[in-house]
Protein backbone atom coordinates (compact mmCIF):
# COMPACT_ATOMS: atom_id res chain seq x y z
CA UNK A 1 0.00 0.00 0.00
CA UNK A 2 1.65 3.64 -0.75
CA UNK A 3 0.05 7.04 0.66
CA UNK A 4 -1.08 9.43 -1.86
CA UNK A 5 -1.80 13.24 -0.68
CA UNK A 6 -3.85 15.43 -2.83
CA UNK A 7 -4.77 19.41 -2.18
CA UNK A 8 -7.00 21.78 -3.17
CA UNK A 9 -6.57 25.30 -2.43
CA UNK A 10 -8.34 27.00 -0.02
CA UNK A 11 -10.64 29.28 -1.33
CA UNK A 12 -11.30 32.72 -0.32
CA UNK A 13 -14.50 33.16 1.95
CA UNK A 14 -16.08 36.32 1.29
CA UNK A 15 -18.92 34.89 -0.96
CA UNK A 16 -20.53 31.20 -1.46
CA UNK A 17 -18.94 28.43 -3.51
CA UNK A 18 -19.34 28.77 -6.54
CA UNK A 19 -19.40 26.14 -9.82
CA UNK A 20 -15.72 27.15 -10.38
CA UNK A 21 -14.78 26.03 -6.65
CA UNK A 22 -16.70 23.02 -7.35
CA UNK A 23 -14.69 21.91 -10.63
CA UNK A 24 -11.34 21.87 -8.84
CA UNK A 25 -12.60 20.65 -5.34
CA UNK A 26 -14.36 17.58 -7.99
CA UNK A 27 -11.78 16.72 -9.49
CA UNK A 28 -9.81 16.07 -6.02
CA UNK A 29 -12.36 13.87 -4.77
CA UNK A 30 -12.15 11.66 -7.94
CA UNK A 31 -8.42 11.22 -7.58
CA UNK A 32 -9.10 10.77 -3.87
CA UNK A 33 -11.58 7.95 -4.36
CA UNK A 34 -9.67 6.35 -7.03
CA UNK A 35 -6.67 6.20 -5.44
CA UNK A 36 -8.69 4.81 -2.25
CA UNK A 37 -10.16 2.50 -4.74
CA UNK A 38 -7.04 1.22 -5.96
CA UNK A 39 -6.03 0.40 -2.00
CA UNK A 40 -3.50 3.29 -1.40
CA UNK A 41 -3.88 5.65 1.83
CA UNK A 42 -5.29 8.61 0.78
CA UNK A 43 -4.81 12.41 2.30
CA UNK A 44 -7.29 14.55 1.03
CA UNK A 45 -7.25 17.96 2.18
CA UNK A 46 -9.46 21.08 1.73
CA UNK A 47 -10.17 24.12 3.05
CA UNK A 48 -10.44 27.89 3.34
CA UNK A 49 -8.77 31.28 3.31
CA UNK A 50 -9.73 33.25 6.24
CA UNK A 51 -6.71 35.96 6.90
CA UNK A 52 -7.53 38.19 4.02
CA UNK A 53 -8.58 41.26 3.56
CA UNK A 54 -11.65 40.15 1.56
CA UNK A 55 -13.21 38.65 4.59
CA UNK A 56 -12.89 42.21 6.64
CA UNK A 57 -14.38 43.67 3.77
CA UNK A 58 -17.15 41.05 3.32
CA UNK A 59 -17.50 41.02 6.84
CA UNK A 60 -18.46 44.55 6.21
CA UNK A 61 -20.57 44.60 3.46
CA UNK A 62 -22.67 42.02 5.76
CA UNK A 63 -22.92 44.31 8.18
CA UNK A 64 -20.71 42.06 10.91
CA UNK A 65 -18.61 43.35 12.65
CA UNK A 66 -17.22 40.52 14.51
CA UNK A 67 -14.94 39.39 11.44
CA UNK A 68 -14.80 35.92 13.40
CA UNK A 69 -18.11 34.95 13.96
CA UNK A 70 -18.22 36.06 10.13
CA UNK A 71 -15.56 33.58 9.43
CA UNK A 72 -17.01 30.96 11.56
CA UNK A 73 -20.51 30.96 9.72
CA UNK A 74 -19.02 30.59 6.45
CA UNK A 75 -16.56 27.80 7.18
CA UNK A 76 -19.62 26.49 8.48
CA UNK A 77 -21.21 27.33 4.81
CA UNK A 78 -18.14 26.13 2.90
CA UNK A 79 -18.12 22.87 5.08
CA UNK A 80 -22.26 21.98 4.35
CA UNK A 81 -21.73 22.51 0.71
CA UNK A 82 -19.13 19.85 0.36
CA UNK A 83 -20.75 17.70 2.12
CA UNK A 84 -23.98 17.79 0.38
CA UNK A 85 -21.57 17.40 -3.03
CA UNK A 86 -20.34 14.16 -1.59
CA UNK A 87 -16.80 15.56 -1.38
CA UNK A 88 -14.43 12.83 0.58
CA UNK A 89 -11.93 15.50 1.78
CA UNK A 90 -9.88 13.89 4.91
CA UNK A 91 -8.95 16.99 6.73
CA UNK A 92 -10.33 20.76 6.38
CA UNK A 93 -8.00 23.49 7.31
CA UNK A 94 -9.06 26.48 8.41
CA UNK A 95 -6.37 29.27 8.37
CA UNK A 96 -7.72 30.81 11.76
CA UNK A 97 -7.78 27.43 13.64
CA UNK A 98 -4.91 27.61 16.71
CA UNK A 99 -3.58 24.63 14.58
CA UNK A 100 -2.72 26.48 11.66
CA UNK A 101 -0.91 29.51 13.63
CA UNK A 102 0.98 26.66 15.07
CA UNK A 103 2.64 25.82 11.71
CA UNK A 104 2.85 29.15 10.65
CA UNK A 105 4.96 30.20 13.34
CA UNK A 106 6.87 26.59 13.27
CA UNK A 107 7.82 27.35 9.45
CA UNK A 108 8.32 31.29 10.26
CA UNK A 109 10.90 30.56 12.67
CA UNK A 110 12.70 27.72 10.17
CA UNK A 111 12.99 30.55 7.33
CA UNK A 112 14.10 32.58 9.76
CA UNK A 113 16.85 30.38 10.95
CA UNK A 114 17.85 30.22 7.63
CA UNK A 115 18.78 33.97 6.94
CA UNK A 116 15.83 34.64 4.86
CA UNK A 117 13.53 37.05 6.42
CA UNK A 118 14.93 40.88 7.24
CA UNK A 119 12.50 44.39 7.47
CA UNK A 120 12.29 47.24 5.14
CA UNK A 121 10.10 49.41 3.45
CA UNK A 122 8.02 48.16 0.85
CA UNK A 123 6.59 50.99 -1.76
CA UNK A 124 3.94 50.14 -4.44
CA UNK A 125 0.66 48.77 -5.37
CA UNK A 126 -1.80 46.25 -4.38
CA UNK A 127 -4.27 44.41 -5.46
CA UNK A 128 -7.08 43.61 -2.67
CA UNK A 129 -8.38 41.27 -5.43
CA UNK A 130 -5.40 39.15 -6.14
CA UNK A 131 -4.66 40.04 -2.33
CA UNK A 132 -1.31 40.12 -3.98
CA UNK A 133 1.68 43.05 -5.01
CA UNK A 134 1.58 43.83 -8.57
CA UNK A 135 3.38 45.92 -10.97
CA UNK A 136 2.62 48.35 -13.30
CA UNK A 137 3.48 46.51 -16.42
CA UNK A 138 1.18 43.55 -15.31
CA UNK A 139 -1.97 46.29 -15.32
CA UNK A 140 -4.08 47.22 -18.30
CA UNK A 141 -5.04 50.64 -18.50
CA UNK A 142 -3.91 51.08 -15.15
CA UNK A 143 -6.00 48.13 -13.53
CA UNK A 144 -5.96 45.20 -12.26
CA UNK A 145 -6.90 42.71 -15.62
CA UNK A 146 -8.42 40.17 -13.63
CA UNK A 147 -10.21 42.15 -11.05
CA UNK A 148 -11.26 45.50 -13.18
CA UNK A 149 -10.35 47.43 -9.77
CA UNK A 150 -7.08 50.15 -9.37
CA UNK A 151 -4.52 48.82 -6.85
CA UNK A 152 -4.04 50.78 -4.12
CA UNK A 153 -0.66 52.81 -3.57
CA UNK A 154 1.51 51.69 -0.72
CA UNK A 155 4.42 52.40 1.61
CA UNK A 156 4.90 50.21 4.56
CA UNK A 157 7.43 48.84 7.07
CA UNK A 158 7.01 44.80 6.57
CA UNK A 159 8.89 42.33 6.73
CA UNK A 160 10.84 40.82 3.67
CA UNK A 161 11.26 36.90 2.25
CA UNK A 162 14.37 36.73 0.46
CA UNK A 163 12.43 35.18 -2.79
CA UNK A 164 15.60 36.52 -5.28
CA UNK A 165 18.04 34.11 -3.16
CA UNK A 166 15.52 30.61 -5.00
CA UNK A 167 16.03 32.09 -8.34
CA UNK A 168 18.53 29.34 -10.04
CA UNK A 169 17.79 26.74 -7.55
CA UNK A 170 14.00 26.82 -8.95
CA UNK A 171 15.23 27.24 -11.98
CA UNK A 172 17.00 23.79 -11.36
CA UNK A 173 14.68 22.20 -9.79
CA UNK A 174 11.84 22.45 -12.83
CA UNK A 175 14.63 21.65 -15.22
CA UNK A 176 15.14 18.07 -12.96
CA UNK A 177 11.52 17.36 -12.59
CA UNK A 178 9.68 18.98 -15.17
CA UNK A 179 6.57 17.06 -13.71
CA UNK A 180 6.75 19.71 -10.96
CA UNK A 181 4.52 22.36 -12.35
CA UNK A 182 2.06 20.42 -14.83
CA UNK A 183 0.48 21.24 -17.65
CA UNK A 184 3.57 21.84 -20.08
CA UNK A 185 1.99 25.17 -20.63
CA UNK A 186 1.97 26.55 -17.13
CA UNK A 187 5.03 25.11 -16.54
CA UNK A 188 6.50 27.78 -19.23
CA UNK A 189 4.78 30.22 -17.90
CA UNK A 190 6.66 29.83 -14.95
CA UNK A 191 9.83 29.27 -15.94
CA UNK A 192 9.54 32.34 -17.75
CA UNK A 193 8.24 34.56 -15.24
CA UNK A 194 11.48 33.34 -13.06
CA UNK A 195 14.02 33.58 -15.41
CA UNK A 196 12.90 37.38 -15.90
CA UNK A 197 14.11 38.25 -12.21
CA UNK A 198 12.80 37.39 -8.66
CA UNK A 199 12.67 40.69 -6.41
CA UNK A 200 12.42 39.32 -2.96
CA UNK A 201 8.64 40.06 -1.14
CA UNK A 202 6.97 41.46 1.59
CA UNK A 203 5.49 38.82 4.12
CA UNK A 204 3.69 41.14 6.22
CA UNK A 205 1.29 44.28 6.50
CA UNK A 206 0.99 46.97 9.00
CA UNK A 207 -1.69 48.46 7.80
CA UNK A 208 -3.82 45.16 7.95
CA UNK A 209 -4.89 44.17 11.34
CA UNK A 210 -7.16 41.21 10.89
CA UNK A 211 -4.77 38.08 10.34
CA UNK A 212 -1.82 36.22 12.26
CA UNK A 213 0.44 38.80 14.28
CA UNK A 214 4.16 38.58 13.40
CA UNK A 215 5.89 36.56 16.44
CA UNK A 216 7.29 39.59 18.70
CA UNK A 217 5.64 42.62 16.62
CA UNK A 218 2.11 43.06 17.66
CA UNK A 219 2.06 46.16 15.01
CA UNK A 220 2.40 43.81 11.59
CA UNK A 221 0.36 40.84 10.36
CA UNK A 222 2.18 38.05 8.35
CA UNK A 223 0.97 38.53 4.59
CA UNK A 224 -2.23 36.50 3.68
CA UNK A 225 -0.58 34.45 1.03
CA UNK A 226 2.86 33.31 3.25
CA UNK A 227 0.25 32.11 5.68
CA UNK A 228 -1.95 31.09 3.53
CA UNK A 229 0.56 28.54 1.29
CA UNK A 230 1.39 26.62 5.10
CA UNK A 231 -2.17 25.48 5.25
CA UNK A 232 -0.91 22.40 3.15
CA UNK A 233 1.58 21.62 5.89
CA UNK A 234 -0.79 21.81 8.87
CA UNK A 235 -3.15 19.66 7.23
CA UNK A 236 0.16 17.04 6.80
CA UNK A 237 0.05 17.72 10.57
CA UNK A 238 3.55 19.76 10.32
CA UNK A 239 5.21 20.72 12.75
CA UNK A 240 4.34 16.87 14.35
CA UNK A 241 7.05 13.99 13.92
CA UNK A 242 3.96 12.30 11.62
CA UNK A 243 4.26 15.11 9.03
CA UNK A 244 6.44 12.89 7.15
CA UNK A 245 3.77 10.70 6.96
CA UNK A 246 2.09 12.69 4.37
CA UNK A 247 4.42 14.97 2.74
CA UNK A 248 5.31 15.86 0.37
CA UNK A 249 2.07 16.17 -1.37
CA UNK A 250 2.22 13.61 -4.61
CA UNK A 251 -0.46 16.52 -6.37
CA UNK A 252 -1.69 19.74 -5.41
CA UNK A 253 -4.76 21.21 -7.61
CA UNK A 254 -5.06 25.34 -8.31
CA UNK A 255 -6.00 27.42 -10.80
CA UNK A 256 -4.30 28.56 -13.40
CA UNK A 257 -4.29 32.08 -11.54
CA UNK A 258 -2.40 31.14 -8.87
CA UNK A 259 -0.01 29.40 -10.26
CA UNK A 260 2.78 31.64 -9.84
CA UNK A 261 2.49 31.74 -6.00
CA UNK A 262 2.31 28.01 -6.27
CA UNK A 263 5.30 27.22 -8.58
CA UNK A 264 7.41 30.27 -7.52
CA UNK A 265 6.68 31.39 -4.01
CA UNK A 266 5.39 28.33 -2.83
CA UNK A 267 8.63 26.05 -3.50
CA UNK A 268 10.89 28.83 -2.93
CA UNK A 269 9.74 28.69 1.37
CA UNK A 270 9.99 25.64 1.19
CA UNK A 271 13.22 25.50 0.04
CA UNK A 272 14.20 27.79 2.45
CA UNK A 273 12.48 25.98 5.01
CA UNK A 274 14.62 23.49 4.39
CA UNK A 275 11.34 20.98 3.63
CA UNK A 276 10.73 18.70 0.17
CA UNK A 277 8.43 20.42 -2.56
CA UNK A 278 5.34 18.93 -4.09
CA UNK A 279 5.80 16.19 -6.72
CA UNK A 280 3.68 17.92 -8.66
CA UNK A 281 1.08 21.30 -9.11
CA UNK A 282 -1.38 21.10 -11.50
CA UNK A 283 -3.12 24.26 -12.52
CA UNK A 284 -6.47 23.95 -14.16
CA UNK A 285 -8.30 25.59 -16.64
CA UNK A 286 -11.35 27.86 -16.23
CA UNK A 287 -14.77 28.20 -17.44
CA UNK A 288 -17.03 30.99 -18.91
CA UNK A 289 -21.33 30.17 -17.94
CA UNK A 290 -22.34 30.20 -21.32
CA UNK A 291 -19.70 32.88 -22.95
CA UNK A 292 -19.40 35.31 -20.19
CA UNK A 293 -16.96 35.24 -17.54
CA UNK A 294 -18.27 34.32 -14.29
CA UNK A 295 -18.51 37.75 -12.32
CA UNK A 296 -20.11 38.64 -8.59
CA UNK A 297 -20.99 41.40 -10.35
CA UNK A 298 -22.83 40.06 -13.27
CA UNK A 299 -24.94 38.07 -11.03
CA UNK A 300 -23.57 34.61 -13.41
CA UNK A 301 -22.27 32.38 -10.80
CA UNK A 302 -23.37 29.00 -10.39
CA UNK A 303 -24.71 27.64 -7.10
CA UNK A 304 -23.22 23.65 -7.66
CA UNK A 305 -26.34 22.93 -4.57
CA UNK A 306 -28.73 24.24 -6.90
CA UNK A 307 -27.42 22.30 -9.92
CA UNK A 308 -27.03 18.87 -7.80
CA UNK A 309 -30.84 19.26 -6.30
CA UNK A 310 -32.04 19.49 -9.85
CA UNK A 311 -30.21 17.63 -11.69
CA UNK A 312 -27.93 15.15 -9.21
CA UNK A 313 -24.57 15.44 -7.95
CA UNK A 314 -23.33 12.50 -10.38
CA UNK A 315 -24.77 14.62 -13.52
CA UNK A 316 -23.02 17.75 -12.37
CA UNK A 317 -19.73 15.53 -11.91
CA UNK A 318 -20.17 14.01 -15.26
CA UNK A 319 -20.45 17.25 -17.14
CA UNK A 320 -17.53 18.87 -15.55
CA UNK A 321 -14.65 16.46 -15.91
CA UNK A 322 -16.28 14.67 -19.21
CA UNK A 323 -16.83 18.03 -20.87
CA UNK A 324 -13.71 19.93 -20.38
CA UNK A 325 -10.24 18.90 -20.51
CA UNK A 326 -8.90 19.36 -17.40
CA UNK A 327 -6.31 21.79 -17.68
CA UNK A 328 -8.03 23.58 -21.01
CA UNK A 329 -10.34 26.22 -20.55
CA UNK A 330 -14.22 25.86 -21.31
CA UNK A 331 -17.63 26.89 -21.58
CA UNK A 332 -20.21 26.26 -18.90
CA UNK A 333 -23.60 26.10 -21.07
CA UNK A 334 -26.67 25.17 -19.52
CA UNK A 335 -28.29 23.88 -22.64
CA UNK A 336 -24.86 22.02 -23.24
CA UNK A 337 -25.72 20.18 -19.67
CA UNK A 338 -28.91 19.16 -20.73
CA UNK A 339 -27.85 17.49 -23.91
CA UNK A 340 -25.32 15.62 -22.12
CA UNK A 341 -27.60 14.56 -19.56
CA UNK A 342 -30.22 13.39 -21.89
CA UNK A 343 -27.34 11.48 -24.56
CA UNK A 344 -25.23 9.92 -22.25
CA UNK A 345 -26.48 9.42 -19.04
CA UNK A 346 -30.09 8.84 -19.07
CA UNK A 347 -30.29 7.39 -22.92
CA UNK A 348 -27.36 5.40 -22.78
CA UNK A 349 -25.87 4.35 -19.03
CA UNK A 350 -30.03 4.76 -17.15
CA UNK A 351 -31.77 3.37 -20.29
CA UNK A 352 -29.10 0.57 -20.34
CA UNK A 353 -29.53 -0.74 -16.33
CA UNK A 354 -33.05 -0.02 -16.79
CA UNK A 355 -33.21 -2.66 -19.83
CA UNK A 356 -31.20 -5.24 -18.42
CA UNK A 357 -33.05 -4.99 -15.23
CA UNK A 358 -36.22 -5.33 -17.08
CA UNK A 359 -35.59 -8.43 -19.00
CA UNK A 360 -33.84 -10.47 -16.66
CA UNK A 361 -37.06 -9.76 -14.66
CA UNK A 362 -39.55 -10.72 -17.68
CA UNK A 363 -37.40 -13.40 -18.94
CA UNK A 364 -35.26 -15.05 -15.93
CA UNK A 365 -37.84 -14.29 -13.38
CA UNK A 366 -35.19 -12.15 -11.35
CA UNK A 367 -32.42 -14.68 -11.08
CA UNK A 368 -29.34 -13.99 -12.64
CA UNK A 369 -27.12 -16.45 -11.04
CA UNK A 370 -23.35 -16.75 -11.05
CA UNK A 371 -21.90 -13.95 -12.76
CA UNK A 372 -18.66 -14.38 -14.92
CA UNK A 373 -15.52 -11.97 -14.78
CA UNK A 374 -16.14 -9.07 -17.33
CA UNK A 375 -13.99 -9.56 -20.50
CA UNK A 376 -13.25 -6.15 -21.52
CA UNK A 377 -9.92 -4.38 -21.56
CA UNK A 378 -10.11 -0.57 -20.87
CA UNK A 379 -6.41 0.43 -21.46
CA UNK A 380 -6.35 3.91 -21.74
CA UNK A 381 -8.44 4.08 -18.47
CA UNK A 382 -5.19 4.24 -15.75
CA UNK A 383 -3.24 5.86 -18.54
CA UNK A 384 -5.91 8.63 -18.78
CA UNK A 385 -6.55 8.80 -14.68
CA UNK A 386 -2.56 9.01 -13.70
CA UNK A 387 -2.51 12.09 -16.55
CA UNK A 388 -5.17 13.69 -14.83
CA UNK A 389 -7.41 13.32 -18.58
CA UNK A 390 -10.50 12.62 -16.70
CA UNK A 391 -12.61 13.28 -19.94
CA UNK A 392 -10.39 10.95 -21.95
CA UNK A 393 -10.80 8.20 -19.16
CA UNK A 394 -14.51 8.52 -18.71
CA UNK A 395 -14.35 8.44 -22.75
CA UNK A 396 -13.21 5.21 -22.07
CA UNK A 397 -16.17 3.94 -19.96
CA UNK A 398 -18.77 5.60 -22.31
CA UNK A 399 -17.35 3.33 -25.43
CA UNK A 400 -17.84 0.19 -23.03
CA UNK A 401 -21.92 1.81 -22.32
CA UNK A 402 -22.25 2.49 -25.82
CA UNK A 403 -20.51 -1.25 -26.70
CA UNK A 404 -23.05 -2.93 -23.99
CA UNK A 405 -26.19 -1.26 -25.78
CA UNK A 406 -25.09 -2.36 -29.46
CA UNK A 407 -24.54 -5.75 -28.17
CA UNK A 408 -28.02 -5.85 -26.62
CA UNK A 409 -29.62 -4.54 -29.75
CA UNK A 410 -27.56 -7.29 -31.77
CA UNK A 411 -28.43 -10.11 -29.94
CA UNK A 412 -32.23 -9.00 -29.60
CA UNK A 413 -32.81 -10.84 -26.62
CA UNK A 414 -36.40 -10.55 -26.77
CA UNK A 415 -36.37 -13.00 -29.77
CA UNK A 416 -34.16 -15.39 -27.94
CA UNK A 417 -36.32 -15.71 -24.92
CA UNK A 418 -38.40 -17.60 -27.96
CA UNK A 419 -36.12 -18.87 -30.00
CA UNK A 420 -32.57 -19.76 -27.55
CA UNK A 421 -33.35 -19.58 -23.86
CA UNK A 422 -30.01 -21.03 -22.92
CA UNK A 423 -28.36 -18.22 -24.99
CA UNK A 424 -30.65 -15.79 -23.83
CA UNK A 425 -29.18 -16.10 -20.34
CA UNK A 426 -25.41 -16.11 -21.59
CA UNK A 427 -26.05 -13.09 -22.85
CA UNK A 428 -28.22 -11.02 -19.96
CA UNK A 429 -25.42 -12.64 -17.89
CA UNK A 430 -22.67 -11.41 -20.08
CA UNK A 431 -24.16 -7.93 -19.79
CA UNK A 432 -24.18 -7.95 -16.06
CA UNK A 433 -21.05 -8.30 -15.68
CA UNK A 434 -19.62 -5.71 -17.76
CA UNK A 435 -22.49 -3.21 -15.93
CA UNK A 436 -20.28 -4.64 -12.47
CA UNK A 437 -17.04 -3.47 -14.53
CA UNK A 438 -18.72 -0.45 -15.05
CA UNK A 439 -19.27 0.01 -11.61
CA UNK A 440 -15.68 -0.34 -10.72
CA UNK A 441 -14.83 2.52 -13.57
CA UNK A 442 -17.65 5.18 -12.41
CA UNK A 443 -16.99 4.82 -9.14
CA UNK A 444 -14.66 7.01 -8.32
CA UNK A 445 -16.95 9.47 -10.78
CA UNK A 446 -19.98 9.02 -10.10
CA UNK A 447 -20.09 7.51 -6.86
CA UNK A 448 -24.42 7.41 -6.16
CA UNK A 449 -24.87 5.77 -9.36
CA UNK A 450 -22.13 3.14 -8.94
CA UNK A 451 -23.74 2.28 -5.68
CA UNK A 452 -27.10 1.81 -7.08
CA UNK A 453 -26.13 -0.20 -10.43
CA UNK A 454 -24.33 -2.38 -7.94
CA UNK A 455 -27.64 -2.89 -5.63
CA UNK A 456 -29.28 -3.73 -8.37
CA UNK A 457 -27.49 -6.74 -9.43
CA UNK A 458 -26.12 -7.72 -6.29
CA UNK A 459 -26.58 -11.17 -5.09
CA UNK A 460 -27.60 -12.94 -8.18
CA UNK A 461 -31.05 -11.27 -7.90
CA UNK A 462 -32.26 -7.89 -9.48
CA UNK A 463 -33.19 -5.65 -7.21
CA UNK A 464 -36.05 -3.22 -8.48
CA UNK A 465 -36.48 -1.29 -5.87
CA UNK A 466 -33.42 0.91 -7.00
CA UNK A 467 -34.94 2.73 -9.31
CA UNK A 468 -33.86 4.98 -11.98
CA UNK A 469 -30.76 6.31 -12.38
CA UNK A 470 -31.01 9.74 -14.27
CA UNK A 471 -34.59 10.40 -15.09
CA UNK A 472 -35.88 12.22 -18.58
CA UNK A 473 -35.63 16.14 -17.88
CA UNK A 474 -39.38 16.03 -18.70
CA UNK A 475 -40.12 13.93 -15.56
CA UNK A 476 -38.71 16.78 -13.56
CA UNK A 477 -40.87 18.42 -11.41
CA UNK A 478 -41.20 21.99 -12.88
CA UNK A 479 -43.58 23.65 -11.01
CA UNK A 480 -42.94 26.73 -9.88
CA UNK A 481 -42.04 27.16 -6.07
CA UNK A 482 -44.38 29.98 -4.66
CA UNK A 483 -42.12 32.58 -3.61
CA UNK A 484 -42.83 33.52 0.11
CA UNK A 485 -45.00 36.65 0.54
CA UNK A 486 -42.99 40.11 1.78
Amino acid sequence: MSKFTVTTPIYYINDQPHIGHAYCTIAADVLARYRRQSGDSVLFLAGIDENAQKTVNAAEAAGQSDIQAYSDTMAENWQKTWTALGISYDRFVRTTSAEHKKAVYAFLEAVQAAGDIYKGTYEGLYCVGCEAFVKAEDLVDGVCPDHKTKPEQLKEENYFFKLSRYQQPLLDHIKAHPEFVQPSSRRHEVVAFIERGLDDISISRSAQKWGITWPGDPDQVIYVWFDALINYLTGAGYPKGSFGDWWPADLQLVGKDIIKFHGVIWPAMLMSAGLALPKTVFAHGFFTIDGTKISKSLGNAIDPLELTLEYGNDAVRYYLLREFGFGHDGDFSHERFKTVYTADLANELGNLVQRTAAMINKYLDGQIGNVPAHSHDVGEFKPAMAELRFDRALGEVWELVKGLNQYIDAEKPWELAKTDPPHLKEVLTHVVADLLQLVELLLPFLPETSQKIAATFADGVVNTQVGILFPKLEEFDVTPVEQPKS
